[in-house]
């Protein structure tokens, strides 16, 4: 048996804009994790997850081996990573095995709510892992981190892969994405090797970052998951590129996203906390301009509690609910922050960062 965990992420800044090739973002992997265990069968493979009910989903082989044929629904990341590794093992001219999946995961609450931690990025990355070491292929974190990128934007092309890089990388990352219109152009044309090797990921870097100095993370979830993705196609339909609060927004979100990656490697945890809250007047000036609610009265509540005791906070990810973070200084009122949260019927996750697993230093991408 095989068994690989990938843990889930928290975005610190720069949500939304981080869409946009190129644009940078500062993420967290936190130590919640998803595992996904791999055991060899025969004739088909299984997929074992909650997500999916009682029954596994069934693939098969069609007929010349090189392709993933669905038996029953749902067509979702974990199939797009089987594929893409899949068509990947056999380009390198490796037998094609049967093995069976079976997923489980930290990042939803015991009814299955999600805390949006990344779930998906982090199955998807799990997986890739799994069938990585399944076949011996030897990839290094950025070519797993690649082809989770590839898997995903076969399924949902506006992904940003902020979450898949946190969920491989870990720690603290300063991250901006790759081309993923020409990257799909690419695959579709080629091969996956082809893909690997697209002009499409220039743009691409990931730079492991340094904790901030004497602040301590808190994360309060507000018990209402939200969908990333429908939130982030609002923002595009209502601010679309052309118009001019676009280009705003993205030059903006950049200077602050980078001016809190010099604070964080320079230690001026003064200056990190007012870049969080001028992050949060961002994402609340884009809710407004958009008419997305992106910061909703519970993620109001957390953020309010946090700065009247000290501390800075903002929503976290496209918000819409889910979780909000709070980085606290010694002198901030842990105790009654806590005592508001929970009064207000906001959980504290007990979430802690995700140990780093050797990100690329400086911009590189590794190609």
């Amino acid at each position: 048996m095989i068994e690989v965990h990938a843990p889930g992420k928290l975005y610190i800044a720069g949500e939304y804009a981080v869409v946009e090739p190129g644009v940078p973002a500062v993420l967290i992997a936190v130590d919640r994790c998803l595992t996904v265990r791999l055991t060899e069968s025969d004739g088909a493979g299984r997929v074992f997850s909650s997500e999916y009910g009682r029954m596994p989903v069934v693939w098969t082989r069609d007929d010349d081996s090189s392709g993933i044929v669905i038996e029953h629904q749902p067509v979702d990341y974990v199939m797009a990573a089987i594929d893409i590794i899949e068509r990947l093992a056999t380009e390198r001219g490796l037998e094609p095995h049967y093995y069976d999946l079976h997923i489980d995961s930290q990042l939803d609450d015991p009814s299955g709510r999600k805390f949006g931690l990344g779930s998906s990025a982090a199955v998807v990355v799990a997986t890739i892992g799994a069938i990585d070491e399944y076949y011996g292929l030897g990839l290094s974190l950025v070519e797993r981190f690649k082809l989770a990128l590839l898997a995903t934007a076969t399924v949902s092309p506006r992904s940003s892969g902020g979450d898949l890089a946190a969920s491989t990388f870990g720690g603290w990352i300063r991250y901006t994405g790759p081309d993923r219109a020409q990257l799909l152009v690419d695959l579709a044309g080629g091969s996956v090797t082809d893909a690997l090797a697209s002009s499409g990921w220039d743009p691409f870097s990931v730079t492991e970052l340094p904790s901030p100095a004497g602040l301590e993370l808190l994360v309060g979830w507000t018990g209402s998951p939200a969908s990333t993705e429908r939130l982030v196609s609002g923002v595009e339909r209502k601010s679309p590129s052309s118009d001019p609060r676009h280009g705003d927004f993205i030059v903006e979100s950049s200077n602050l996203v980078d001016s809190l990656v010099g604070a964080l490697l320079t230690g001026d945890s003064a200056a990190a906390l007012d870049i969080l809250r001028e992050a949060r007047g961002l994402l609340q000036g884009l809710g407004e301009n958009t008419g997305i609610r992106i910061e909703t009265d519970k993620l109001r509540t957390l953020c309010e509690v946090a700065e009247r005791n000290g501390a800075a906070a903002k929503p976290s990810g496209a918000g819409g609910g889910d979780c909000g973070i709070v980085l606290a200084p010694t002198s901030a009122d842990r105790d009654a922050i806590l005592r508001d949260w929970d009064a207000a019927g906001i959980r504290r996750l007990d979430l802690a960062v995700h140990a780093a697993k050797g990100a690329p230093k400086g911009a590189e991408n590794d190609r």
